[in-house]
């Protein structure tokens, strides 16, 4: 169990620095997670083979696994968007209703009693999401977007859940970015018809920046996350993820000189945030 958060809180770090690519990329949200997702599949193409790990599962199993993938390419495209529409730090801190969602949406996927702490904590996370939300109100179309991001975290974390007992992390990853690419690629001429580009190729520093993203903030993140997803509940997992925009708020206040953007709320619902986590990790460390 031990082992398990520490991977967990790794990928925790990896993922407060996707926010920043978002912003360094300038390619628009649908065209950047396109390519994240094909490079991704391509880089644990390579893993696979290099670790020899077998892809012996049915076309049914296959399929099954890829289509929970889109479920987390939906994400990334409304978590970009929210943060080109807004910025950065608003971006990573709706990212934490995903225990929200998750708290709603696992009891009636697993037919399961709704758990009161759970909820409670949720609110709390709320609150501290309403104070931000406050702060300015010409961010409330990043807010909303944000939120729908959250929703589909949450869907993503619950089925995958299921997985990680039966097939191996990586090859979860492999379908689930294949599912991804294709999926996507399929809409991808409806998308830019809807929101035209000048260029779909991206230039040479977002092709370095897609590299690093696929390889360190999207294998390495998730495959991190399935493996404590084994040991650590789903909410959990969700809920500790709440500390991603500590990660990711640091890193914009730095490079990015976001401070400037917010006000006292925000900071307030930031606390908000970080004590919902920190009572659940209490909480979890007494069962």
């Amino acid at each position: 169990m031990k082992k398990s958060y520490i991977l967990l809180h790794i990928a925790v770090i990896l993922a407060g620095f996707t926010g920043v690519f978002g912003k360094l990329i300038s390619l628009n949200e649908g065209l950047l997670v396109w390519y994240r997702v094909l490079f991704s599949s391509l880089v644990l193409l390579v893993i696979l083979k290099l670790f020899k790990v077998s892809k012996d599962i049915s076309l049914r199993e296959k399929f099954n696994i890829a289509k929970i993938g889109l479920l987390i390419t939906i994400h990334w495209i409304f978590f970009y968007a929210s943060i080109k529409y807004s910025n950065i730090s608003v971006g990573v801190v709706c990212y934490c209703l995903t225990s929200l969602f998750t708290a709603l949406f696992a009891p009636l996927i697993n037919r399961k009693k709704f758990n009161i702490t759970e909820l409670l904590l949720s609110m709390l996370t709320l609150a501290g999401i309403a104070l931000i939300f406050h702060f300015d109100s010409s961010y409330q179309l990043g807010i909303i977007l944000g939120i729908i991001s959250s929703a589909f975290a949450a869907l993503y974390t619950i089925f995958n859940e299921r997985l990680v007992t039966i097939y191996d992390s990586r090859l979860i990853n492999y379908y689930q970015m294949n599912g991804g690419t294709i999926g996507l690629g399929l809409l991808m001429p409806l998308y830019l018809y809807f929101f035209p580009v000048e260029s779909i190729l991206p230039s040479v520093k977002d092709i370095f920046y897609l590299i690093i993203l696929a390889v360190f903030c999207t294998v390495g993140l998730y495959v991190l996350f399935a493996e404590s997803l084994k040991k650590i509940a789903a909410f959990t997992v969700n809920l500790t993820f709440n500390l991603e925009p500590v990660y990711a708020i640091i890193m914009a206040f730095l490079f990015f000189n976001e401070s400037k953007e917010v006000n006292i709320f925000f900071y307030i619902g930031l606390l908000f945030v970080i004590a919902s986590v920190i009572s659940q990790t209490i909480i979890s460390i007494r069962k």
